[in-house]
C-alpha cells in the first residue's frame, strides 16, 4: 500500500519535498495542499514582481504537480477548515510547508502608529495576495522609511522608485502600480542599524540599485571601510568585497536629473517612531559595530516620513496541533522531525533564512525520515481526505482548476506584461465557475 503523504504549503519546500519523495522510488501518494487556490507560495507572492526570471522555477514545480502521484488541494486551510490532528489520522505521514507569515516586531516606541506596515504585508500587497489586497499603505508621503538591509529592504526600495515604464513588463497588482506611481514619493531610506560589512543584501539586488531610471544610490563613503575586517568565510569575503566595490561605485554616481533617491543609512539603530496617531517620522540612534553588535554612540538624528516598512525578519504563525517554538518563531523540531509521522520544512522548520534553493536540502532530509520510518502506508490518505472535503462541503482547487485561472490571468495580461493576477479569491472561483 503507498505511503500516504499529506504536503501542507505549496511554496518551494514544499515541492522540494515531493520532489525527494517522488525521486525515491518509494511507493507514494502525495497531496499538496494551500489555503489559496493558487500553488508556488512565496514564488507568486513574495518575489518581487520585477523579478520575472526568478519566477521561472515554477516550471519545475508544475512538473511536479502533474506527476500521476501527486494532488494539489488548493482553497483549503489546515488548521482552520481541518485540524492539524484529522490530518495525522488520516495520511501516514503529514510535512509542514507553511513557511512564515508574521513580521517580526520593531519592538520600540511607537510601533503601533498608522503608517508602520510590516514588510511581508507589503510585499503581499503590491504582489496581489489576496490576504493583502485591502492593505491601503499610506503612500502620499514624500519620504519613506524601510528598516533593514537586506534583499527584501531592497525590492520594496527598488519597487517604490522604478518609473511605470521601467514596472511595465511585470505581474505588479494593477492597484498597487496605481497608487506608487501616483505617490509623491521622493525619497526612500534603507537603514540598518550595522554596517556594509554585516549587510544581508546579495550583490546581484544591490548593483539594480545603480541602474534604476529615475533613482539615484545615495551612499555616505565616510559608511564605507577601506577592507573587510572580521572573521568571514570564504564565500562571504567574496561577497562582502563586491558588495563593497558597488556601494564605492554608487558613491561616484552623479544623481543628474534622476528625480527619487535611495539613502543606504548604515549604523543608524531606530529607537522610537514618531507621531500622535500617523507617523511623522524615526528617531535613530547612531551606531558603531564592536565585536559584530551594533552599540550605541548617544547621537541621535530623525528622518521625517509618512510610511514606515519594518523589513527585519518574519515568525511563523502557530497552527494548533502543532508544538510552537514561540521565541524562535517556528515549529517545534528536531532537524525537521515534529513527531512521528509529523515533519516540517522550510521556513516554518528553521526560520526565515537563505534563498529559494536553501528549501531544497530540507525536502530531501524529510523524505529521508520518511522513508526511515515508514516502508509502507497503513492510513486511507487521499481517499479518505477527499471525502472530509465534501461532508465540511469545502470547494477545493485542482491543480487544473488553478491552470484555468492561470490561463485567464495570462489572457487579461496588460501589454508587455506576463498576467494579471485575480487578487480576489472569490474571483478565482468565478473563473472556474464560468469555465
Amino acid at each position: 500500500m503507498a505511503i500516504s503523504v499529506a504536503i501542507v504549503g505549496s511554496g518551494p519546500a514544499g515541492f522540494y519535498s515531493a520532489e525527494a519523495l517522488l525521486k525515491s522510488g518509494a511507493n507514494v501518494a502525495i497531496d499538496i495542499i494551500d489555503c489559496l487556490p493558487t500553488p508556488y507560495g512565496l514564488i507568486r507572492s513574495g518575489v518581487a514582481p520585477d523579478h520575472a526570471k526568478t519566477k521561472n522555477v515554477a516550471r519545475a514545480y508544475e512538473k511536479i504537480a502533474l506527476d500521476e502521484r501527486v494532488r494539489f488541494f488548493g482553497n483549503v486551510e489546515i488548521g482552520r477548515d481541518i485540524a492539524v490532528s484529522a490530518m495525522r489520522d488520516l495520511y501516514d505521514v503529514v510535512v509542514l510547508a507553511v513557511g512564515a507569515s508574521r513580521d517580526r516586531d520593531l519592538g520600540i516606541p511607537g510601533s503601533e502608529l498608522e503608517g508602520v506596515v510590516g514588510v511581508a504585508g507589503f510585499v503581499g500587497w503590491y504582489n496581489g495576495h489576496p490576504d493583502f489586497r485591502d492593505l491601503a499603505p499610506p503612500l502620499d508621503t514624500e519620504n519613506v522609511v524601510v528598516i533593514g538591509i537586506g534583499n527584501v529592504a531592497v525590492d520594496v526600495a527598488r519597487v517604490l522608485t522604478k518609473t511605470p515604464a521601467e514596472m511595465a513588463g511585470t505581474d505588479i497588482a494593477d492597484y498597487a502600480s496605481t497608487v506608487i506611481f501616483g505617490s509623491p514619493i521622493r525619497a526612500v531610506h534603507m537603514a540598518g542599524r550595522r554596517g556594509p560589512l554585516e549587510a544581508r543584501f546579495t550583490n546581484v539586488e544591490l548593483r539594480e540599485m545603480g541602474r534604476l531610471e529615475d533613482c539615484a544610490p545615495i551612499v555616505d563613503p565616510k559608511a564605507l571601510p577601506k577592507e573587510v575586517t572580521g572573521e568571514h568565510s570564504e564565500r562571504d569575503r567574496r561577497l562582502i568585497e563586491r558588495n563593497l566595490a558597488t556601494l564605492r561605485e554608487f558613491v561616484s554616481i552623479e544623481p543628474g536629473k534622476r528625480s527619487k533617491r535611495v539613502h543606504f543609512d548604515f549604523f543608524s539603530n531606530p529607537v522610537e517612531i514618531l507621531g500622535n496617531t500617523n507617523v511623522e517620522a524615526v528617531k535613530f540612534e547612531r551606531t558603531i559595530v564592536e565585536n559584530g553588535r551594533a552599540v550605541g554612540t548617544g547621537k541621535f538624528f530623525e528622518i521625517p516620513c509618512g510610511l514606515v516598512i519594518p523589513a527585519i525578519g518574519y515568525y511563523s504563525q502557530a497552527i494548533e496541533g502543532v508544538p510552537f517554538d514561540e521565541r524562535a518563531g517556528r515549529a517545534a523540531n528536531k532537524d525537521g522531525f515534529i513527531d512521528d509521522g509529523f515533519y516540517c520544512v522550510g521556513w516554518i522548520k528553521r526560520g526565515p533564512s537563505g534563498v529559494i534553493g536553501s528549501n531544497k536540502p530540507d525536502g530531501t532530509r524529510a523524505a529521508e525520515l520518511i522513508l526511515e520510518s515508514f516502508p509502507r502506508g497503513d492510513k486511507p490518505g487521499r481517499r479518505a481526505f477527499e471525502a472530509l472535503l465534501a461532508e465540511k462541503n469545502i470547494r477545493a482547487v485542482s491543480f487544473a482548476d488553478w491552470q484555468k485561472i492561470d490561463a485567464a490571468e495570462i489572457a487579461n495580461a496588460g501589454p508587455g506584461a506576463p498576467r494579471r493576477k485575480f487578487t480576489r479569491i472569490a474571483d478565482m472561483l468565478t473563473v472556474l465557475e464560468e469555465g
